[in-house]
């Protein structure tokens, strides 16, 4: 769970802050990913996390005079929910949960939460705000879903630490829409064999060059050719070996100094390769840091106050990677 959790958020980190603005709504959700897997019991696992936006430039303290500043409406018989992120305040209602705490303006609440579903059952999901992409994952070998009511895409396989998802697409969904899930812990998608190979064949010509010589030559250049060193030389055979070794010499320089650029090319391909592979390194030693600091938080070693401070910081230092790599991206 937890590893999913930082997936989760590693995901979002990746994805532009301002990726929505429907109308006057101040509120929109970027992005929502959605991990589906079975649980030992047979139940299953959905386990959310959710980029909502403030389209405003003031605090978005909810809709109306209510307390409630976000609403998130559950699936019918949905049971264990578990709200991720202690920063942020929560209360059950009878279709799901309210969230309590501001979204400052022009900024970006991630809000993180699990539940569980029975088992063989279809889940009905219903968004409350629009939103502009769901990516619903699903490990490799646990399963596979099917979406009836609305257009997904299936993206295929990608991989994460590690670990090989199924990833389904879905755009564009309107605020109080709902559609269906089906998943089947049993059936797993089917294996990509559209791979289609194309042969391109070229015919090749053949043609005939005829050079003629002249029906005779001057006069003056014969006699100047009889009295030079290279009269021994067949005058056209000369031509011809001089001709290529001026046209090797050119080849030559030409080979040289594309070699010498593409070398420089190359050169500046492997530093950007070295500070790639750097980022990377950073970004999954913060993730296991992540969860080495919930691991020490759980067994009682940090006080709360503590286990807040340092994860704030590292949740700073895994933005900042995240941005460099989003250079390297686009």
């Amino acid at each position: 769970m937890r590893k999913i959790t930082i997936l989760l958020l590693g995901l979002l980190l990746l994805i532009p802050v301002n990726g929505l603005a429907a109308g006057n709504l101040k509120v929109s959700v970027d992005v929502h990913y959605l991990v589906v897997s079975a649980a030992e019991d047979g139940s299953t696992n959905m386990m959310n996390m959710v980029n909502y936006t403030n389209q405003s430039e003031k605090d978005y303290m909810g809709e109306g005079s209510g307390e409630a500043v976000l609403h998130v409406t559950l699936p019918n018989e949905a049971k264990d929910l578990n709200f991720l992120d202690n920063k942020i305040a929560f209360k059950q209602v009878d279709k799901g949960f309210i969230t309590t705490t501001p979204i400052p303006g022009n900024q970006t609440m991630v809000l993180p939460y699990s539940y569980r579903m029975p088992k063989e059952q279809e889940i009905k999901l219903t968004v409350d705000y629009p939103v502009q992409t769901m990516q619903i994952l699903v490990p490799e070998g646990r399963g596979s879903i099917e979406v009836k009511g609305i257009q997904s895409t299936n993206q295929g396989l990608f991989k994460f630490d590690d670990q090989n998802y199924w990833g389904y697409s879905i755009e564009g969904i309107m605020p109080k829409q709902t559609f269906t899930i089906v998943y089947n812990k049993d059936a797993q998608p089917a294996a990509d064999s559209g791979k289609q190979n194309q042969t391109a064949s070229t015919a090749g010509s053949n043609s005939t060059v005829t050079h003629t010589a002249p029906a005779f030559h001057n006069p003056g250049h014969l006699r100047m050719w009889a009295q030079s060193p290279l009269h021994r030389f067949n005058p056209h055979v000369f031509l011809i070996i001089l001709s290529a070794i001026i046209i090797a010499g050119i080849s030559y320089y030409a080979y040289f100094r594309r070699k010498a650029r593409l070398a420089e090319e190359r050169l500046g391909a492997d530093q950007e390769e070295r500070a790639f592979k750097l980022l990377m390194a950073k970004q999954k030693a913060i993730m296991d840091k992540i969860i080495e600091l919930e691991d020490t938080f759980g067994d009682g070693k940090l006080t709360e106050a503590e286990y807040l401070a340092k994860l704030d910081a590292y949740k700073q230092h895994l933005v900042q990677v995240k941005l460099k790599l989003r250079d390297f991206i686009d």
